[in-house]
C-alpha cells in the first residue's frame, strides 16, 4: 500500500502492482495488478465502512476513467455513504437478483430425498438397512460423484447413462443395476414433492436379465464347504449359514444384545431383516455351540467383523476360502440349499420353511419358489395343504405384529433340519450314502443333506 497524489501526471508513472491511496481524498485509491496472463490492470476503487464491515467498491478501468473522472465518481459514491447508503451491497443484491435463485444441484436435491427416508426410518416405514444402501449409492462419489454438482433440472439421461456405464466397468452389471434404480426412485420421489422436473433414469440401460436362481449345493460340496471352514469369523460365519439358512448380513452383523445362548435363539429386530419382519429363530445345538465360542470383548456388541460395522470383508474372504468346490457357488447360495434340503427331505412342511427363512410370501410362489427347488409328491399334497393354511394365519398374524417371532412352535421341528447339513460331514452319512442303492429311501434322503 502506497500513499501517492492521484493526478494524471503522477497516475501513469504507477506500473508497480500495489495499491495506491490518495493523499488528500481519504479511501480514494488505484489498484495495479497482474492478471492471469501477466498483464498489467489498472482500476479506480474506494474504500469504506459499514457498520464494522470493511468493503471496496470498483468505480472502474483506469484506461477508460481518468483520474479526474474517477475523483468526482468517487466523491459523489462518499457522498452517498454519508447517507447511509452502501454502493458494494447494492451491486452484489442487484447481481443476485439478475441471476434468480441459487441452482439446486443433484447433490443437494438427493440430500433432500435422504431426508425424507430418514423421516420414514423414524416412522418405521421404511427399513434402516434399505436406508443405508440408500446412502452409499447416491451420495458416495464412486457413483454419482461426477454429476452431483450439476443443477437438478439439468441432469440430462446422457449424462446418467454414462455413469451407469462407468459404474458397470468399475463393477459389475449388478452394482450398476442397483445405483439405477435407486437414482430413479430418488428422482421419482423428486418429482412428487416438485423438485425436479423430470427422471432422466427413463430409457436408459437396466441390468441385463439374470437367469433364475438355482444353484443348490449337493451333499459332497456341502460337506466340503463346512470342512473348509477353518476358526476364523469368515468360517464361523458360513458355518452359521449352513445351520440356519440365514442371509449372510444376518450373521456378519449379528449382535449379542440379539442372541440369548441360554434359551439358544437369535432375535433378529424387524431393521435387520429384508421384509422388515422381526424374527426369531431357535438355533440347533452346534450353531449354538459356535455362537458360544466367539470371545466377549468389552465395549463391543457385534460377534464378527470390526468394531463399530460389523462383518462387511465379504469379497476378500469368498475368494481366500478354499473349498475345493469345482462350480462357483455364492454365500446366498446356502439359504437356498437349505430350503431345498429341508423340502427335498421332508423334513419340514413348505410353511415351515418359509418361517425358518423370514418369508412372507406363500410357499407356492413367489421368492419361495426361487428358493425351493423340491418336486412334492402328489400324496403329499393333502397333509401339506392342510398345515399350509395353518401357516397362512400365522404369517398374517405376523404382518400385523411385525415383533413377534413367526411360527414360533415350528422351529423346534426344524432345528434337526439344520443339523442335518453338518452330521452329513460324518463318516457314519458315507456309509448310509452307500447303502442308498435303487429306489431312495427317507433315511437314505436325510442322510444325503
Amino acid at each position: 500500500m502506497t500513499i501517492a497524489n492521484l493526478i494524471p501526471e503522477t497516475v501513469a508513472k504507477l506500473t508497480d502492482p500495489d495499491l495506491y491511496w490518495d493523499d488528500t481524498l481519504k479511501g480514494f485509491g488505484l489498484n495495479v495488478r497482474l492478471d492471469a496472463g501477466g498483464k498489467i490492470r489498472r482500476s479506480w476503487i474506494i474504500q469504506y465502512r459499514i457498520g464494522k464491515q470493511q468493503r471496496k467498491f470498483r468505480i472502474g478501468d483506469a484506461i477508460k476513467l481518468t483520474a479526474k473522472q474517477a475523483r468526482k465518481e468517487a466523491e459523489k459514491l462518499f457522498a452517498q455513504i454519508e447517507l447511509g447508503q452502501d454502493p458494494q451491497g447494492e451491486k452484489q443484491a442487484k447481481r443476485e437478483a439478475d441471476q434468480g435463485p441459487p441452482a439446486l444441484t443433484l447433490r443437494d436435491a438427493l440430500e433432500k430425498y435422504v431426508e425424507m427416508k430418514e423421516a420414514e426410518v423414524r416412522e418405521g416405514t421404511y427399513p434402516e438397512n434399505s436406508l443405508t444402501i440408500t446412502k452409499l449409492y447416491l451420495l458416495r462419489l464412486q457413483y454419482f460423484g461426477p454429476i452431483h454438482k450439476v443443477d437438478i433440472n439439468e441432469v440430462t439421461t446422457q449424462a446418467v447413462a454414462a455413469r451407469f456405464h462407468a459404474i458397470r466397468q468399475a463393477s459389475s452389471d449388478t452394482t450398476a443395476g442397483r445405483a439405477r434404480a435407486q437414482l430413479s426412485a430418488a428422482f421419482v420421489r423428486l418429482m412428487q414433492e416438485g423438485i425436479a422436473d423430470a427422471n432422466p433414469c427413463i430409457g436408459t440401460r437396466g441390468q441385463a436379465e439374470r437367469s433364475e436362481r438355482d444353484r443348490v449345493l449337493n451333499a459332497d460340496e456341502l460337506r466340503a464347504v463346512w470342512r473348509a471352514c477353518d476358526d476364523t469369523d469368515f468360517g464361523k460365519i458360513v458355518r452359521l449359514l449352513i445351520l440356519t439358512g440365514c442371509r449372510r448380513e444376518e450373521i456378519g452383523g449379528l449382535m449379542w444384545s440379539e442372541v440369548d445362548l441360554d434359551a439358544g435363539t437369535i432375535k433378529l429386530p424387524k431393521e435387520r431383516t429384508k421384509n422388515g419382519c422381526a424374527h426369531t429363530l431357535t438355533l440347533p445345538k452346534m450353531a449354538v455351540d459356535i455362537l458360544a465360542s466367539v470371545p466377549r470383548m468389552v465395549g463391543r456388541d457385534y460377534l464378527f467383523g470390526e468394531r463399530s460395522i460389523g462383518f462387511r470383508s465379504w469379497q476378500v474372504q469368498k475368494a481366500r476360502f478354499k473349498d475345493g468346490v469345482s462350480e462357483p457357488w455364492k454365500l446366498h447360495d446356502l439359504r437356498r440349499t437349505v430350503a431345498t434340503g429341508m423340502a427335498e427331505h421332508d423334513i419340514a412342511e413348505p410353511h415351515i420353511i418359509e418361517a425358518t427363512l423370514n418369508h412372507t410370501s406363500g410357499h407356492e410362489g413367489g421368492i419361495a419358489g426361487i428358493y425351493n427347488r423340491a418336486k412334492y409328491a402328489p400324496e403329499a399334497q393333502g397333509p401339506l395343504e392342510a398345515r399350509s393354511r395353518a401357516a397362512a394365519a400365522c404369517r398374517d398374524h405376523c404382518q400385523h405384529r411385525p415383533q413377534r417371532s413367526a411360527l414360533p412352535s415350528m422351529p423346534a421341528r426344524v432345528q434337526s433340519a439344520h443339523e442335518q447339513a453338518a452330521e452329513a460331514a460324518s463318516p457314519a452319512a458315507d456309509n448310509r450314502r452307500r447303502g442308498a442303492v435303487g429306489q431312495r429311501s427317507r433315511q437314505a434322503q436325510r442322510a444325503a443333506f
